[in-house]
């Protein structure tokens, strides 16, 4: 980008009245969206310049957050069992399969599309999982000739379209997932979690290539792929079949084990300190550059709090929880370091990468991004490659917590809840506004109501129409907060 690009991108931005930058231009201080990285704030100044930016719309997860807080207290107070030990760890295996399907939406949600058909495509990624498994990896039998060889021109065509756009890693799982189908490995967990990520990166470079290179709406895309994979579910299990995957001790593990009190508090350091290694490093590095930074009591309060959230959960999970004196079960359960690894990778990728911040100027003007030189097409066709991979780690962990695979699997409410968490947690419909850690924060949202009511023995139509209200209030949230933000920018 030439140095008069610069200039006339940022010749046009605006202080919001009351904040740092405004207060700059007023002393007669010219500030950009690269002078502003100089100004240093106190602790006052600071929480001054957060509550401005809250009034003007920027409230990311705050509402969610409070949201939060407000139903953990609600339901603790109706139900003697929801702070059980036991109904905690419950809560944290019950959301996390929807959740890990809402991180790789909040990928497709950046650049302002959407992604209909991810709920569906988990439910193929499981049921080809449990089909292996099941048929002890001999898939031309489970399948049939015909469905088998299908099956395999599609993973191929996944790879091809993938290579055209040079998308790479999708064509290297696409191609692994024909080369494990083919070959016919016996039944093994690790293989057969590996085929169902590689069955959804696939998918996801098919559902990426017609929108992103053909130019077809996502909605009308993805809703097509949705009855498409709703089918190939049903020709896979059959009518009222269940593939059941209990009996493998690591696939029933992934959702329903849990860590060593060791390994439990392994984990914990390990979590709270990188989170604190990261922030405070982050932290003295920009302030010995003299770059803007926030001051040292908040970083030091964010992470001292982080500190002890994770330290009490860790206490508290590592307590042995079982109604049996005969039987121990304790530990942090094994979805939290999955939900967590994606987390901090995810974070990692969209702030701390070009790609990542290519997905925010896509999400933000797709037209602008062109202009500066970004491949638009094969950044949109990536992020369906992405959230299809996601859906099928969320179709492990989901499959893992009911033990089995049916016709319905990935239907019903899982995309909605999906899409629920993403958009409650705080990532934006409209593209350009958004974090991972909006998924796991709506996740929970979500994963309380459900919780919660069901300890209340609310019937099911309670629990959704709860949910739907929670998600049209995340919704006009969103709206009304995108209005004010665009009214202060005038």
């Amino acid at each position: 980008m030439s140095e008069e690009t610069v200039h006339e991108e940022t010749a046009g931005t605006k202080a919001i009245p009351g904040s740092g930058t405004a207060r700059a231009a007023e002393n007669g201080t010219v500030i950009t969206d690269f002078g502003i990285d100089t100004t240093n704030q106190s602790t006052t100044e600071a929480l001054r310049d957060y509550l401005v930016r809250l009034r003007s719309g920027d409230i990311g997860s705050l509402p969610a957050i409070l949201g939060l807080i407000a139903l953990v207290v609600l339901f603790s107070l109706l139900s003697d069992v929801f702070f059980s030990l036991n109904n905690i760890a419950n809560l944290l295996a019950q959301g996390a399969g929807q959740t890990i399907i809402a991180i790789g939406i909040v990928y497709v949600l950046l650049i302002g599309e959407i992604d209909l058909s991810a709920g569906t495509a988990s439910g193929v990624a499981g049921a080809v999982l449990a089909l292996h498994y099941v048929e002890n990896g001999n898939l031309l039998q489970g399948m049939g000739s015909t469905v088998f060889w299908i099956f395999n021109a599609l993973m191929v065509l996944g790879a091809v379209l993938a290579g055209l756009l040079r998308i790479w890693p999708g064509v290297a799982l696409s191609l692994l997932g024909v080369v494990l189908t083919v070959v016919g490995f016996h039944a093994n967990p690790w293989i057969e979690m590996l085929l169902a990520v590689c069955v959804g990166a696939a998918i996801g470079c098919i559902t990426g290539f017609l929108i992103a290179k053909i130019g077809m709406p996502s909605f009308v895309v993805t809703l097509a792929l949705f009855l498409a994979w709703q089918g190939v579910i049903l020709q896979l299990i059959g009518q009222g079949g269940v593939l059941g995957i209990s009996s493998s001790h690591v696939l029933d593990q992934v959702a329903n084990g849990n860590l060593s009190t060791i390994g439990s508090w392994v984990l914990c350091v390990v979590a709270a300190g990188g989170y604190a290694a990261v922030t405070v490093g982050g932290h003295i590095l920009r302030r010995r550059r003299g770059l803007v930074t926030s001051p040292t009591p908040l970083v030091a309060a964010k992470v001292l709090a982080l500190s002890v959230f994770a330290i009490v959960v860790t206490a508290l999970l590592t307590v042995n929880r079982s109604p049996s004196k005969l039987i121990v079960i304790s530990g942090v359960p094994y979805v939290v370091p999955i939900v967590l690894v994606l987390l901090v990778v995810g974070t990692y990728v969209l702030t701390r990468t070009t790609y990542g911040r290519h997905i925010y100027a896509v999400g933000g003007n797709a037209e602008a991004a062109r202009r500066a030189g970004i491949n638009v097409t094969q950044l949109r066709a990536s992020v369906f490659v992405i959230c299809s991979s996601c859906a099928a780690v969320g179709a492990i962990v989901y499959s893992s917590k009911v033990g089995s695979v049916d016709p319905q699997a990935g239907g019903l409410n899982t995309l909605l809840f999906a899409v629920g968490a993403a958009v409650i947690g705080g990532t934006s419909l409209f593209g350009g506004r958004g974090r991972v850690a909006d998924a796991v924060i709506g996740g929970a949202v979500l994963a309380v109501v459900s919780n919660g009511l069901g300890l209340l023995r609310q019937p099911a139509a309670v629990v959704s129409i709860v949910t739907g209200l929670v998600l049209l209030l995340a919704a006009t949230v969103d709206a009304i907060s995108r209005r004010r933000a665009a009214v202060a920018q005038r």
